[in-house]
């Protein structure tokens, strides 16, 4: 069975514990890369990053972009939202279905 984690600074993610979702607080974007490397080869079908450690994980992003799992799907931190998780749904969408319909 697949599982779904959430990676990020502490206080952006630990709400999501509640969920019962896996959480990995991570300190750096170097921890960060290592973090979703590591649960891309385990059954983590979803993970949830965190905006601000996205923008500097474009890398790990592009590498696991073209394959079905796992989705890494951007979420805003503490700080608020960049707009990069947004996009990259919009984008995601138009690709699939050929329009913006969001």
């Amino acid at each position: 069975m697949y599982k779904i984690a959430v990676v990020g600074d502490r206080d952006s993610i630990l709400g999501f514990q509640a969920l019962g979702l896996s959480v990995f607080p991570v300190k750096t974007a170097e921890e960060a890369r290592v973090q979703v490397n590591q649960l891309a080869k385990e059954d983590y079908a979803i993970i949830y990053l965190t905006e601000q450690l996205g923008q500097q994980l474009a890398d790990v992003l592009s590498r696991y972009e073209n394959q079905v799992t796992p989705a890494i799907i951007l979420i805003p931190g503490k700080e608020g939202s960049l707009g990069i998780g947004m996009k990259n749904i919009t984008s995601a969408v138009e690709r699939a279905v050929g329009a913006d319909i969001l």
